[in-house]
């Protein structure tokens, strides 16, 4: 299951999404957020669900690495749908109704709509910020973005930096856990059987080496950072400055007007919409 977790790998390309500038990136992955959230009507998350698949093709990772991200996320999607769906109790007669299990429309409305957001946050999310953009670009992207902070005394490069080494060390770890699951399988380790206290039991030789092995790999990357001096952000220059294209500023007026298309989807009901479009077409 580990081998599946991909969020925080940076896939290298020469997509829309790629050449893209990583602060138009940051403000366009907050918009997508809010369009995912804010999405109630079947128009309105039909117009997000375009929005996702628009970032996934113009993204160029393949969809067998789209699809693997959310692999490890099936129990909590799968928890949550049937979670809205035999708790959320509807106005009419239900669907289903055997024993104290009573399924309403409402309930599978809900299901369907929460399936939808939780896949495209996820989708969303690993294709802006991890699959296209490397740690580097998100690290520059975060300190541009909070620079105003710095006048209140804010140690933003600080966290830019701290950020762009969390999501720089998921793969690792995700790579150490594996090898040392590996090693203890070797030694006859049984992770599989018995239950569940003892399977949390089994993780103690886990969760101990890897702790280990972080706190080892974060003393080393203290140690050589500051055997280069590297003394925080105040002073230092960019090798690779930053330049927003006529492109970044054209995708973000339609993130923010994709925005504003969900708030009217969401005023309006489909009969409105029914008829308006019938009008403008005929």
């Amino acid at each position: 299951m580990l081998k599946d977790v991909t969020f925080g790998q940076y896939f290298p390309g020469n997509s829309l999404l790629h050449k893209a500038d990583a602060r138009f990136k940051v403000l366009i992955l907050i918009e997508y957020i809010v369009i995912v959230l804010l999405a109630n009507s079947a128009y309105a998350v039909g117009l997000g669900l375009l929005l996702t698949a628009f970032l996934m093709v113009f993204s160029g990772v393949k969809i067998r690495l789209l699809l693997k991200s959310v692999k490890p996320l099936i129990f909590v999607l799968v928890f949550t749908c049937l979670i809205n769906l035999f708790l959320t109790r509807g106005s009419g007669a239900p669907l289903v109704d055997w024993s104290f299990i009573k399924i309403y429309k409402e309930g599978v409305r809900n299901a369907i709509a929460m399936l939808i957001r939780l896949l495209s946050l996820v989708l969303g999310t690993s294709v802006l910020i991890s699959f296209t953009t490397s740690p580097l670009e998100l690290t520059d992207a975060l300190e541009s973005l909070l620079s105003p902070l710095k006048k209140i005394k804010v140690p933003v490069h600080e966290f830019a930096m701290m950020m762009s080494i969390a999501l720089r060390f998921i793969p690792t770890l995700i790579e150490e856990t594996n090898k040392i699951i590996s090693a203890q399988k070797a030694r006859c380790a049984d992770f599989d059987s018995g239950n569940i206290f003892k399977k949390l039991k089994a993780m103690v030789p886990i969760l101990i080496p890897l702790f280990v092995s972080a706190v080892r790999r974060a003393e080393e990357l203290a140690d050589a950072m500051e055997c280069r001096c590297y003394h925080g952000g105040k002073g230092r220059t960019k090798l690779n400055v930053m330049h927003a294209k006529l492109r970044d500023y054209i995708f973000l007026l339609a993130v923010t007007a994709i925005i504003a298309g969900v708030v009217v989807l969401n005023r309006y009901d489909a009969s409105f919409i029914k008829n308006l479009i019938k009008d403008l077409v005929f």
